[in-house]
């Protein structure tokens, strides 16, 4: 029969021995860990337009600057500054005074050229009745019609110079040239004007459309003609603009003209771009940034830029689950940045599930469990 030590031995004995026995019945039952939780994104292949930055000024499509072509006093100013004006609008009257009586010469010595005219005239007719009886001679006769020719081409002297004191006349009215925006006025009331002088009186601008002009170099534009698109071509490429505060604007521009000429100190290329203006919200001058189209890269895919890291030798990699859910190390080509996302030309595959998010918990090989990246969190990058 047992005695008390030996029986309090034995239970101490068990109750030692008690939690090592879950533990070696885990071990027995393998004690591997669950596949690791990341965030995939499941790429997809599309034709992208690569587009470059370029800095320009905005100028307007029409500029016209109002000089007199007479001389005179200005006697009235009749626009109001910087409002709308049409083309033949008057903008200012010139005392015509003096033109008016240069017309009233002219017109007189018209009216005496067609009296002279008329009276060589009837002389000649009169000497042709004589020569017909012999009564005068042939060379009173063609002295006559000398006559009349000499009164026929003073009558055209007169006209031109009536002519010409009419157009004088109306050009002391000066009108618009063009339809636009009328700036400031140069001259005031009561100044002295002189045909063809230095200074404008006014300047008016058209400023819908307006013209944006940007310089691209020649190595991208045969890039962009490489990738199948004709800059001559190109009417209907819409053009964005970025504006001097960061935003956008509203509306979009064309490719206008390109100059058929490469700078051969710069080796650039000047690009017109046309904007329409309803608003009259671009003005002369105002610096803009044109995203203008430059490449089209095919088959492209779109990689999130919180995906693509860089390997020792600063190569672009990514990780990838492949069909058995174990991750793939792919290196990269990559052609550039749009906006969060890499435009990958090489590497990465449409269909194929790139990690945007556990990649510091991961490695190649290792089994995990992908899990889709919502579309509502595509916008931001994964943390």
């Amino acid at each position: 029969m047992p005695t008390f030590r030996s029986l309090l031995t034995i239970l101490l004995v068990a109750i030692a021995l008690a939690p090592a026995a879950p533990s070696a019945r885990a071990q027995q039952q393998g004690g591997e860990r669950p596949p690791m939780p990341v965030t995939v994104v499941t790429l997809q292949a599309s034709d992208v337009t690569l587009t470059s930055t370029l800095p320009g000024r905005v100028t307007a499509s029409g500029v016209a600057e109002v000089r007199p072509q007479v001389s005179g006093i200005v006697t009235e100013r009749l626009f109001e500054e910087g409002k709308p004006v049409e083309q033949g609008a008057p903008l200012y009257r010139i005392d015509a005074a003096s033109y008016e009586a240069a017309k009233a010469a002219a017109e007189a010595s018209l009216a005496q050229a067609q009296a002279q005219f008329r009276a060589a005239d009837r002389e000649k007719t009169r000497q042709e009745e004589l020569r017909q009886r012999n009564v005068t001679s042939q060379q009173v006769l063609d002295d006559a019609v000398a006559a009349v020719d000499a009164a026929t081409a003073a009558v055209k002297v007169a006209e031109a110079q009536v002519l010409a004191a009419t157009i004088d006349l109306e050009r002391t009215t000066i009108t618009a040239p063009i339809s636009g925006t009328v700036g400031l006025s140069q001259t005031t009331q009561g100044a002295l004007v002189t045909a063809g002088q230095a200074s404008a009186l006014t300047v008016i601008r058209k400023l819908d459309p307006v013209y944006v002009d940007v310089t691209q170099s020649a190595a991208e534009i045969l890039q962009w003609r490489r990738s199948g698109q004709h800059l001559a071509e190109d009417a209907g490429t819409r053009i964005a603009l970025r504006l001097a505060d960061g935003g956008t604007y509203e509306h979009e521009g064309v490719l206008a003209a390109a100059e058929p000429h490469v700078n051969e100190t710069t080796g650039v290329i000047v690009l017109r771009l046309e904007f329409p203006n309803p608003e009259q919200f671009l003005l002369p001058g105002m610096y803009v940034q044109v995203e203008l189209p430059q490449a089209v890269v095919r088959d492209a895919v779109l990689a999130p830029q919180e995906g693509v890291t860089r390997d020792r030798r600063g190569r672009p990699v990514a990780m990838v689950v492949n069909a058995e859910n174990q991750i793939e190390t792919r290196e990269l080509t990559v052609e550039r940045d749009l906006g969060n996302q890499w435009v990958v030309t090489d590497g990465l595959a449409p269909g194929d599930r790139i990690i945007v998010a556990g990649l510091q918990k991961v490695s190649p090989g290792m089994t995990v469990l992908p899990e889709e990246r919502a579309a509502a969190d595509a916008a931001a990058p994964a943390n």
